[in-house]
């Protein structure tokens, strides 16, 4: 499986040019594209790139790869990162890493937002993977039967936890927050639940990612995949 993701991100690396700017994405498929990125820095290749997660700053700082943040720059030519879920339409699901709210900033910055996996990402409808949903830590009761309220306008339920992280304690983002992950099992209208979750006080960001992902690259026993999204690029709901 790990070879798999590497696969995936020398595929994408052939769409990397001189001069680039760059969203650098979380987790371990985005950090074998780092790793490929930084063998070509050392070459001579001339980027710079925007980190998504402290864990990916130190990556690239340790591959040395050139890094600035959106406040220097207006606009990323191009970011690179890892998905949880993908289904035909390139909707997304995002944030197993916690990074959630970072990338999305970081992808929607950007002309173009490749979607790099193993093909075991590839579902026909999201929700098999726990949705996760970052919230503020002040009124989390009020939040969660806001979001419950939610799941049932859009046709969808399931069971909530807050994440903990590898110590039992809670998990906090880079950005302060905490995760709640939802196991809804069957997303059957992405757009509408991503509309919905984003219209709630509490809620920070969540892992739906619409209409962001430009292409993705599967990589699986077979060889590579690439899938175009057929829609437009639109804004992020």
């Amino acid at each position: 499986m790990d070879q798999l993701k590497r696969q995936a991100a020398a595929r994408a690396l052939e769409e990397v040019r001189d001069g680039m700017q760059l969203g650098l994405g979380t987790g371990s498929t985005a950090k074998h594209f780092v790793e490929l990125l930084g063998e070509r820095v050392a070459a001579g290749l001339k980027v710079i790139g925007v980190p998504t997660s402290e864990a990916t700053r130190a990556d690239a700082e340790r591959c040395g790869v050139k890094l600035t943040t959106l406040d220097e720059i207006d606009h990323l030519d191009l970011t690179i990162d890892g998905a949880d879920e993908i289904d035909p339409e390139l909707n997304l699901i995002k944030g197993g890493g916690g990074a959630l709210l970072r990338e999305k900033i970081v992808a929607a910055a950007s002309d173009r937002m490749i979607v790099i996996a193993d093909d075991s990402k590839w579902v026909s409808t999201l929700g098999k993977f726990p949705l996760p949903v970052e919230v503020i830590p002040f009124g989390l009761g009020a939040t969660r039967r806001a979001i419950e309220k939610a799941f049932a306008e859009c046709g969808v339920s399931g069971q909530m936890a807050v994440r903990k992280a590898k110590d039992g304690h809670v998990f906090v983002t880079d950005g302060g927050h905490w995760i709640v992950d939802a196991q809804l099992g069957r997303i059957t209208d992405p757009p509408g639940l991503a509309k919905a979750l984003s219209a709630i006080p509490g809620v920070v960001e969540h892992g739906l990612f619409i209409g962001l992902a430009s292409s993705a690259v599967l990589a699986g026993g077979g060889g590579i995949r690439v899938i175009e999204r057929r829609k437009p690029k639109g804004d992020q709901e």
